[in-house]
Order: C-alpha cells, then sequence, then structure tokens
C-alpha cells in the first residue's frame, strides 16, 4: 500500500519543480527569441499579450510568433544588464537594460534599451502579458 502512495505524494513535488520560477521564463523569454523558437515561445505570452516596441508601434502575440517563426525578425544578440524583479503577489515587474541587435524585413539594426515587462502567474505558470522598450540614445562622456 504504502508503494502506492508514495509517488502519489510526490507528484506534486515534481511537477512544481518543473515549473519555471519567473526569473527562469524570464530567461527563456528571451533564449527563445535568439532561437526564433515561436512554437517554445507561445506558452510564455498570454494571448492578450501586448508588445511596445521602441518607435511606439504596437505588436499582438500572433504577429510577433509569426515574424519569428517565418524569420521575418532574427535576434542576434541579447544582453541584459541591471535586471531589477519586483513582486506583486501573482503579479511581477521586470524592468533592465538591453543591448540587442537583429534583422527585420532584411534590415540589420542594434541598439540599447531601456525595457519593462510584466508578468502573471496564472495556473502556476508564468505568462508575460505586455512587455514594452525605449531605445537609449548615446551616452556622452
Amino acid at each position: 500500500m504504502r508503494a502506492l502512495i508514495a509517488p502519489l505524494l510526490l507528484f506534486p513535488l515534481l511537477a512544481w519543480a518543473q515549473t519555471p520560477t519567473l526569473e527562469q521564463a524570464d530567461t527563456d523569454w528571451n533564449r527563445l527569441r535568439l532561437q526564433g523558437d515561436a512554437s517554445a515561445l507561445a506558452p510564455l505570452l498570454a494571448e492578450d499579450w501586448l508588445l511596445t516596441h521602441s518607435d511606439g508601434r504596437v505588436q499582438r502575440k500572433a504577429d510577433y510568433l509569426q515574424e519569428l517563426a517565418t524569420r521575418q525578425r532574427r535576434n542576434t544578440r541579447i544582453d541584459n544588464q541591471d535586471v531589477q524583479v519586483r513582486r506583486y503577489g501573482d503579479t511581477a515587474i521586470v524592468t533592465g537594460t538591453s543591448v540587442q541587435a537583429a534583422v527585420s524585413d532584411g534590415q540589420p539594426w542594434e541598439g540599447r534599451f531601456r525595457f519593462t515587462r510584466v508578468w502573471v502567474l496564472r495556473e502556476g505558470r508564468w505568462q508575460m502579458v505586455a512587455s514594452h522598450s525605449s531605445r537609449l540614445g548615446e551616452t556622452r562622456p
């Protein structure tokens, strides 16, 4: 009887251990964008996710994932610095600075950005609901 009960008691612990932490989810967001893996990235984004680009353009989940899947957008560099995580119950704000490079519609670009990402814990997993970036100007001596 104990042999049957022990696995049942361990199952919730194993499921919890496999649930990514907020920090892991945020790391996965960057890693999967670099890999261009739209299908693996999709569950990290809420259905109503919005991305506000540094030029003010707003993009929805389906459009962003299609750009990645079709390679219209290829990220070649994402280096985050000064990352701070502030958690408020089931909601978290991740901020920092990011140096990025990519090719969008055949045009290479690069820049330094300040970002804000909003994550919500839903059904035991973190999902991003919004992301915003602002391009930083050149630093002066």
